[in-house]
Order: C-alpha cells, then sequence, then structure tokens
C-alpha cells in the first residue's frame, strides 16, 4: 500500500501525553499521522521524538504542522490540505488549577477551540470522523458513579469551557451529520504525564525523595476521590469510538475510587517508605471550588467498544515511580558525564 491509500488522522494535541500515546497507535495500525503543534523558539516534542520521522524520509508517514486552535482559518487551510478520514482533538488548556489563572484563554482554546475544528470540517466539506476529548471534570459537583447520562456540574473554568465541547460536538452531529463522538474521559495518567499534574508531581518527588535528593513534597487536597486509569490503554478506547458503526458518546473509566491520599500512600509504600514523614500542605494548591468525587461506570465502552481497562490505581503508581526512577538515575548519569567531559 502506497502513502495515497493510508488512512490519514489528524491528531491535535500531539506532543501531549495522550496524542504521543494515540499517535504510536496510529502508526501501529498503518495510518498516516498527522499532528498539530504550536510554533515555538523551542523544541516541544519530547514525547513524540522517538517516533518522529524526517519529512525528507521516503514514505514518511508522521507530519507536523503549525497551527493552533485559536487560529480558524490555519484549520480551514489545514482540513482541506490533509483530507482526514478522521481527526482526534485532544487539544487543550488541560490543566484545571491553572484554568483558574488563566479562564479567558481556557475557555478560548479549549472551548471555542472545538468549535474551529468542527466547522472546518463542516466548511471544506469533509467527512472526516471526528473524536472530541471530552472529560470527567464536566461532572463536577454531581455525584458518582458518573455515566453518559449523569447531569454535567462543572466546578472549574477547564470545565466549563468542556461541557461546551461537548455540547457543540453533539450539536454538529445532529444539525450536520458529522460523525463525531464525545470521549468522556476519566482521569488517566502515565510516565508522560506533565510534571505539574498531581500523580506525576506525586511519583517524581518520590523518586527523588528515594534517592536522598529531596526532603518533602507540598501537597493541597488530599481527600479528592478520583479514577485514575492508564494512557495507553484510554487512547485504544478513543481509536474505537470511530470505528463503531454510529457516532455516540463514551465514558472511559475504571470504576474504583481512590483519594489523593490513597496515592501518595501506593507510591511512596513501592520504596519502602510511609508519606506522611515526608507529606507537607500547602494551601496554595487549593481550587476555589474542589470536585470531590469522579468515578466513572464504562459499561456502555465494554458492551459496544469491547473495551475494559487492565491497569488500575494501584499497578498505576507502581509504573509511573518505577518509570520516574529510572529517569532520574539517567539525569543523574547524564550530569556525571557532562561534569566529567565525557
Amino acid at each position: 500500500m502506497n502513502n495515497a491509500e493510508l488512512k490519514r488522522a489528524l491528531v491535535t494535541g500531539i506532543t501531549g501525553q495522550d496524542g504521543s500515546y494515540l499517535a504510536e497507535l496510529l502508526l501501529a495500525k498503518g495510518y498516516e499521522v498527522h499532528g498539530l503543534i504550536r510554533r515555538s523558539s523551542t523544541f516541544n516534542t519530547d514525547r513524540i521524538d522517538h517516533i518522529y520521522m524526517d519529512p525528507h524520509t521516503p514514505n514518511a508517514r508522521l507530519k507536523l504542522h503549525y497551527a493552533d486552535l485559536t487560529d480558524g482559518s490555519r484549520l480551514v487551510t489545514l482540513i482541506d490540505q490533509i483530507r482526514p478520514h478522521e481527526v482526534y482533538n485532544l487539544a487543550a488548556q488541560s490543566h484545571v488549577r491553572v484554568s483558574f489563572d488563566e479562564p479567558e484563554y481556557t475557555g478560548d482554546a479549549t472551548g471555542l477551540g472545538t468549535i474551529r475544528l468542527l466547522e472546518a470540517i463542516r466548511a471544506t466539506g469533509s467527512d472526516a470522523r471526528f473524536y472530541q476529548a471530552s472529560s470527567s471534570e464536566m461532572f463536577g459537583a454531581t455525584p458518582p458513579p458518573q455515566s453518559e447520562t449523569t447531569p454535567f456540574y462543572p466546578r472549574s473554568p477547564y470545565g466549563v469551557a468542556k461541557v461546551y465541547s461537548y455540547w457543540i460536538t453533539k450539536n454538529y452531529r445532529e444539525a450536520y451529520g458529522l460523525f463525531a463522538a464525545n470521549g468522556i474521559l476519566f482521569n488517566h495518567e502515565s510516565p508522560r504525564r506533565g510534571d505539574t499534574f498531581v500523580t506525576r508531581k506525586i511519583t517524581r518527588a518520590v523518586a527523588r525523595i528515594a534517592a536522598g535528593k529531596q526532603d518533602y513534597l507540598y501537597m493541597g487536597n488530599l481527600d479528592a476521590v478520583r479514577d485514575w486509569g492508564y494512557a495507553p490503554e484510554y487512547v485504544e478506547a478513543m481509536w474505537g469510538m470511530l470505528q463503531h458503526d454510529t457516532p455516540e458518546d463514551f465514558v472511559v473509566a475504571t470504576n474504583t475510587a481512590y483519594t489523593v491520599r490513597d496515592f501518595l500512600e501506593f507510591s511512596f509504600r513501592h520504596v519502602g517508605l510511609d508519606w506522611e514523614d515526608y507529606v507537607r500542605f500547602d494551601e496554595r494548591y487549593l481550587r476555589p471550588t474542589e470536585v470531590d468525587a469522579l468515578v466513572g461506570d464504562f459499561s456502555k465502552a465494554q458492551d459496544l467498544l469491547g473495551w475494559t481497562p487492565k491497569v488500575l490505581t494501584p499497578r498505576l503508581a507502581q509504573i509511573m515511580v518505577e518509570a520516574d526512577q529510572k529517569a532520574f538515575e539517567l539525569e543523574g548519569s547524564r550530569y556525571v558525564d557532562t561534569v566529567q567531559g565525557a
């Protein structure tokens, strides 16, 4: 099969945790993958450097394009140029706590960015199947367990922006007949999770504390209940939604509940330490409005897509701690090599 016959996918947010795993999955399935990246004076492609393909390489199947979800005309140009069979919208200002500090930008990129992309698909006459990365944060204060029929009650600018994206995706599906699906993903983590997210903040600190390079870890609310899954498994569900016969919305979760305190215990226990000896409280990490509990019912995804989670929170914490320990050891050896002029 030559490149002209390959199935083409466009992935926004390809340099993020989910984007990198999804790109790997699509390439393994034989796709030609087009990713959108924002222009920067420094490279921010660490998560996809291992699959990067020089555009001069014959039959390269990973192609990167400069674009931003705040620039609608650029999205129209790219959709018309690439003519993707599938579009995965994963890009967003996705940090909940930061969304309180940057509410306007969060609304523009996370909310209005979705309609710009949907409108680009509609305006160009594309028949691409569209996946919208919706979020469990849309449920907010609604008690668990949460499913596809649970009412939304967002508690952050990020959650509100995601609710807008969810409904505009449904609207374009119903108004214009687009194959547009919402994946309502609950918290999903991995060693590629950003350093400022609570799970990665914990596991990085555990690696440093175990190595004697850090004394304390400062945390906010430890009582928040979350449903944490493994990101590489969740991107399989994303792909499955666009292979389904009809466009529908699906919750992707593990239907298990753990507190931040539990995640601390799992992580520190893995290196033989008691978390209470190292964790300190800092009110700066509290949110103005908190989401108490998110626990997802993934029955629909299991029934219609055949998707079930395999990695649950206790094992997830171990995977992330081990990866951060290895990364910390590697950073240390590189520092020694640099100092010694090796």
